[in-house]
Formats: structure tokens, sequence, C-alpha cells
């Protein structure tokens, strides 16, 4: 499973995960997960776009990533575009309303740096 970031901007990290979020392919990226998201930019964007499935372990580990960034003092939100699965799957996890997530970009974007 694919994992990548980018601090080409100054106010936050970008982090781009891709393929399945399942047992295989999280305790793939787990590690890496974790150290690209404790970041001295305390602003995380994790872009799931090219998430194709989401199982509870995936999910485990965005929570986990996401509380540990509260704990440092900073905020992880999620960016889930147009991929429908992902933002259903957030939704009715309730995940969507414990970690702010987002279809359009400029709003993830937004709310990461307020």
């Amino acid at each position: 499973m694919p994992i990548n970031y980018n601090d080409s901007n100054a106010k936050f990290r970008l982090i781009w995960l891709s393929g399945r979020l399942d047992i295989a392919g999280t305790a793939e990226i787990e590690g890496k997960f974790a150290a690209f998201a404790a970041t001295e930019r305390i602003r995380v964007i994790v872009d799931l776009t090219g998430v194709n499935f989401l199982s509870s372990i995936g999910i485990r580990a965005i929570i986990s990533n996401a509380k540990a960034q509260q704990q440092r003092g900073g905020k992880m939100v999620l960016f889930v575009g147009e991929n429908a699965t992902v933002a259903k799957t957030l939704e009715l996890t309730g995940i969507a309303t414990l970690i702010p997530t987002f279809k359009d970009m400029s709003e993830a974007e937004q709310a990461a740096t307020q």
C-alpha cells in the first residue's frame, strides 16, 4: 500500500494513502504513517482519495494518529474527495464526526490551518 507525503505548504503536511487499508495494507504503512503524522508541522491533511477499501484496522490507524496529533497540540483532517466508498464508511462508523472530513481540498486546507 503506497504512502507518501508533501511539505510544500508551510502550514500543513499532506499525507497520501492509496490502495487497500485492510490488515495487510495497514501493517505495511502503519510505522510510516505514524512517523509522517508526527511532524513539526502540527497540521496534517490525510488524502484518502486513492483508498479503495477501508477496514476497521485501517480506521483504528487513522484514529490513533489523529489522537496522537491532537495530544501534541496539532490537528488532523481527512480529505476524501469524490471517494464515496471511504466517505460512506467514515460516516457510518461515526469517524467523520470525530475527525473533520472533507470532499473539497480547499475546505480541508482551511480547516487544517484554523
